[in-house]
């Protein structure tokens, strides 16, 4: 399967932050909007980085207390994982198996269009081994063929 029908069929858009922005201030977006990622952006089309919770854990790690209200720039991921439309589903696999990283921003050319996260990832296996499942259980008992 292609990236592109993933971020199709679950929607594109892309939550982002600006760099001033606190890191309470994006915990809370967190909280509210039940995400765990967001892009750090200068503005339409300027993708800077980056923000996760795992980013927000190491910054509490190595700063305590003052980390909630350090910006988003001092804490994002500079180095982003992507993807393009185009690519198939295993490949992004293998780039968060390789980068450790749990979501991969998707391009179309030099625009991003969605994200796949890994939750993203299982929900579409899971589909298949299960499709697969009901496709060899009608093969097997000889239902649903034409």
């Amino acid at each position: 399967m292609f990236v592109g029908e993933i971020v199709k069929g679950k929607g594109s858009g892309v939550v982002s932050v600006t760099p001033d922005q606190s890191m309470v201030e994006v915990l809370r977006l967190f909280r509210d909007r039940n995400i765990g990622f967001v892009v750090v952006s200068g503005g339409p089309g300027q993708y800077m980085g980056t923000l996760s919770e795992r980013d927000c854990c190491n910054a509490v790690a190595a700063h305590g207390a003052e980390a909630v209200l350090m910006p988003a720039a001092d804490i994002m991921t500079r180095s982003v994982a992507t993807c393009s439309t185009n690519d198939m589903l295993p490949f992004v696999m293998a780039i968060m198996t390789e980068r450790r990283t749990r979501h991969v921003l998707v391009r179309d050319g030099e625009d991003v269009v969605g994200v796949v996260s890994i939750g993203d990832v299982v929900k579409h296996r899971l589909d298949e081994a299960l499709r697969t499942e009901q496709d060899l259980h009608d093969y097997i008992c000889g239902t649903n063929y034409r």
